[in-house]
């Protein structure tokens, strides 16, 4: 198998405002991207001369992707997306298959609403859509197997009854039957983390700051600022009087920030 270098794939696909992120042979970002801008054409070509043979990523800042999954779960993951009865959803619209054999279907980000991440969307396929998440695109190799486009259809807003579903599935909460007899014996900052995920950020007057302290308790134990991001949504979803999303996502991101700024003050 020849490897081949994919920088001007990578130019392409930057000179269609879309963020690139050079990836090696394990899927792993060869360099920091969190919340910074898009590689610029010549940064792109000094990256892969330092790299000459990594895979082409791109960030889902723009746009989420529905993935497919059909090799390492005991479903098929497009068995689920045809018992939706909807296949109209899934066409006309940028799609790939992956290495291995799986799919991408790309849609745009609506505008007036956030597609929240959600692995386990349905059976063997997840929803990737966070703004410090990404794809590996074609013509990236994972071994000897290759990602491909299989149309050239531009990325395209999602079906209202899509987006329905997405967000439906976002508020499933699955209740478990659990033994009352048991009393813990102590509590901890970390146990009150894990009780707001499902009791919600408390009362109208303080929802601001507790989602501030809920969210910087987790980036302070080292949680994922993705996986911190999701558990903020699922608690505000679980508060009486819930904050809009677009002041969660200002709340998540100027913890990240508020986090970054200390952790380099320890240095």
């Amino acid at each position: 198998m020849t490897l081949v270098n994919l920088v001007n794939f990578a130019i392409s696909y930057a000179s269609h405002g879309l963020s690139i992120i050079p990836i090696g042979a394990d899927k792993r970002p060869l360099i920091k991207f969190a919340n910074k801008p898009p590689l610029s054409p010549n940064e792109i070509k000094e990256i892969w001369k330092r790299y000459p043979i990594a895979n082409i990523a791109l960030r889902t800042d723009k746009f989420f992707v529905i993935d497919v999954d059909r090799h390492s779960g005991k479903v098929d993951g497009m068995d689920s997306i045809k018992s939706l009865n909807h296949n109209e959803w899934f066409k006309n619209t940028l799609c790939e298959r992956t290495a291995h054999n799986g799919y991408h279907f790309f849609f745009q980000k609506p505008s007036n609403e956030t597609i929240t991440q959600n692995i386990g969307f349905l059976p063997s396929v997840d929803i990737k859509a966070h703004k410090n998440n990404y794809v590996v695109v074609a013509p990236s190799r994972i071994g000897d197997k290759a990602y491909i486009w299989l149309n050239h259809q531009p990325i395209r807003p999602a079906p209202k009854g899509l987006l329905d579903l997405i967000n439906k599935k976002s508020r499933e909460q699955k209740p478990v039957e659990t033994d009352a007899d048991y009393k813990p014996t102590g509590k901890t900052q970390t146990t009150r983390l894990f009780e707001e995920i499902v009791n919600g950020l408390g009362p109208t007057g303080g929802r601001n700051n507790a989602l501030a302290s809920f969210v910087g308790g987790l980036l302070f134990r080292n949680v994922d600022p993705e996986v911190a991001g999701e558990l903020a949504v699922i608690a505000n979803a679980n508060t009486d009087e819930k904050l809009p999303n677009s002041e969660v996502q200002k709340t998540v991101n100027s913890m990240i920030d508020k986090e970054i700024r200390r952790r380099e003050a320890e240095k």
